[in-house]
């Protein structure tokens, strides 16, 4: 069975294999062979294809590798998720010098991205900063809102070094654990399903256990 083939938005058409629940409830989201399961979508307001494709997976190591260098896009999961936590490991690659440190993860986002919940992985000089939530939650006007502004900055390691963010979706509350300490929490998510993902954003930086667990 394949996911819809989303061609005006430049996603990925792939047969998506089957996530085996493990005991614990969490689900294995590591992608597939050329990223099954999951599906690339331009960030609004671009809706041009993205000839480069910035994903890919090293199953040796089993790393989900994003060369995100002159990309700006997200890697979403084909199916939706209401509530539940997302468990994800990141970590950028060292440079020399003062780069711009940019990626980001998504909760609740709809498929064609017009809708995105996202938490802040870059070190900026501006904000969102590392681990805020920010996101777009009107359609229609399109109006990118700083949601909740945490202690990310001072729970994050450094480039090179591996970080784990745990979003909990529950109810309208959205909450955000980095490290395993608590980061920030939104109380006012309107939107009560939606995709999980992960951004390419001009930057190089590799993901490791993608899982979900849901809440009942």
């Amino acid at each position: 069975m394949r996911n819809a083939c989303l061609s005006l938005l430049g996603a990925i058409c792939l047969s998506a294999p089957s996530f085996a629940q493990e005991a614990d409830g969490w689900i294995d989201l590591f992608p597939g062979k050329n990223l099954a399961g999951w599906k690339r979508v331009p960030i609004a307001p671009d809706t041009k294809p993205v000839a480069k494709n910035a994903w890919s997976v090293d199953a040796t190591n089993k790393l989900l590798v994003c060369d995100g260098v002159g990309v700006k896009e997200m890697l979403l999961f084909g199916k939706e998720f209401g509530d539940g936590v997302f468990h994800v490991e990141w970590r950028f690659r060292k440079v020399e010098g003062d780069p711009v440190y940019n990626s980001g993860i998504y909760v609740r986002t709809a498929k064609d991205g017009l809708i995105w919940h996202q938490i802040q992985v870059a070190h900026t000089q501006k904000p969102p900063f590392m681990g805020d939530l920010f996101g777009v939650i009107d359609r229609v006007k399109q109006e990118t809102k700083v949601l909740a502004i945490g202690e990310g900055p001072k729970l994050v390691k450094g480039p090179g070094e591996w970080n784990t963010y745990d979003i909990s979706c529950q109810g309208k509350q959205i909450t955000v654990l980095i490290n395993g300490k608590t980061s920030c929490v939104w109380n006012d998510c309107s939107t009560p399903r939606g995709h999980i993902g992960m951004q390419a954003e001009f930057f190089f930086i590799e993901f490791r256990n993608l899982k979900f667990k849901e809440l009942r």
